[in-house]
């Protein structure tokens, strides 16, 4: 499974969407069948059964990834995170578990992709999203285990569609524009005194 897939990618709207991987299916089916085993296995009293199939399902759920989307929006000028968590709409009783940040799309000033240690599993990538008040924010709550070039996929699919390539070639342009006037002038004020020290 890569970082996140596209859903819907206009002129406009960019909206990528990212599910829970197969390890994190993998682990849940995995950590459930050893409480199901134990309670299977077990002679212990039916309450102990359960126990050990609702701590087993419990610890899973823990492990899962979050369902996460991100929508950027041209008309509205709005980027959109939600984030679905299995694990927290189990616990709350399906009161909470979602989570929805705006971010301003105005604001966004640079993406770029960051390392993360992943605890047992080594490196991950995920993409930050820097905005012009100095806050970083990620895409995705978790990182991506193993290849960086899916995040980097990601980050210059999102560059594109943002435009922030032009947005950096016209800073520098300014900031080179900028330099030069500086230049010139610093050279006029170094012949005008010079032109003062001769007339002295």
């Amino acid at each position: 499974m890569g970082y996140m897939t596209v859903e819907e990618h206009s002129a406009t709207l960019l909206h990528l969407k990212r599910s829970p991987g197969v390890r994190s299916w993998s682990l849940l089916v995995g950590i459930a069948s050893v409480g199901l085993a134990a309670a299977y296995y077990s002679s212990d009293s039916v309450p102990w059964k359960l126990f050990y199939v609702a701590g087993c399902v419990f610890v899973a759920l823990q492990n899962m990834e979050e369902w996460e989307e991100a929508m950027f929006d041209k008309t509205k000028n709005l980027i959109e995170l939600k984030t679905v968590s299995l694990y927290a709409l189990v616990l709350t009783l399906w009161r909470k578990g979602q989570e929805r940040v705006v971010l301003d799309l105005t604001q966004l000033c640079d993406v770029c992709v960051q390392e993360e240690r992943v605890r047992y599993l080594g490196k991950g990538y995920l993409l930050m999203l820097r905005l012009a008040a100095g806050i970083s924010y990620p895409l995705t709550q978790s990182a991506t285990l193993g290849g960086r070039s899916d995040v980097e996929a990601v980050a210059a699919l999102l560059k594109r569609f943002v435009g922030l390539e032009e947005l950096e070639e016209r800073r520098q342009q300014a900031h080179k524009a900028e330099y030069v006037e500086e230049e010139e002038d610093s050279l006029d004020n170094d012949t005008d005194s010079d032109d003062e020290a001769e007339e002295l």
